[in-house]
């Protein structure tokens, strides 16, 4: 089983990184064979500007070199668990940037004449989204009527074919009893039984 984290916070010591940190602990006790990639973002000073000029077509984002590495760990994976902090209702710049210019057609999805839906080309993929946030945990849902979960299970990954996306999104991560530590010990739970794709 590979797996591939994506991890999307500035600083490696926060709350994020100590989920990265649990995530990684789990997955290393996991009886399984798992094999761990994974990809920090802002380590790798991923830049998600879009660019598109008469040099750099949008029809040939799918071959960009500047996304192969991405692309090959993407194919790569059996699952893809993302790590980041909700900001503004969403996850941050970079990763929506890094969806932009990963998530292109002729790789993660291709056109299909006579039909309104492309196919997703990713449809083997299974997804986890580990996300904390300051304000409480049904805000997203109450507030902002879901707004986070539809864009990254239905506008993103649905439209490229993963179906399995599993959320964890933690609230109140602020305060002082904000049940880090409950959370942590979670998600190290989650990523030691976790089972191949079948």
């Amino acid at each position: 089983m590979h797996i591939l984290i994506v991890f999307s916070h500035p600083n490696r010591e926060s709350l994020n990184g100590a989920f990265l940190d649990k995530a990684i602990e789990g997955l290393k006790l996991n009886p399984e064979k798992v094999e761990v990639e994974v990809l920090d973002l802002y380590s790798d000073y991923f830049d998600p500007r879009l660019t598109f000029n008469e040099e750099k077509k949008r029809r040939d984002m799918y071959r960009d070199p500047a996304m192969e590495k991405y692309r090959q760990q993407i194919l790569n994976a059996d699952r893809i668990i993302f790590i980041y902090p909700i900001w503004w209702g969403r996850p941050p710049a970079i990763l929506l940037g890094y969806f932009d210019q990963l998530l292109s057609s002729g790789f993660a999805y291709k056109n299909i004449p006579g039909k309104i839906m492309p196919e997703g080309l990713l449809k083997k993929k299974r997804v986890v989204c580990i996300s904390t946030m300051k304000g409480p945990t049904g805000y997203p849902l109450l507030l902002l009527r879901n707004a986070h979960k539809v864009l990254m299970r239905k506008a993103i990954f649905n439209f490229v074919g993963i179906r399995d996306v599993r959320f964890f999104e933690f609230g109140g991560m602020e305060k002082k009893n904000g049940k880090q530590a409950e959370y942590l010990k979670r998600i190290k739970r989650y990523m030691l039984k976790l089972k191949s794709v079948a």
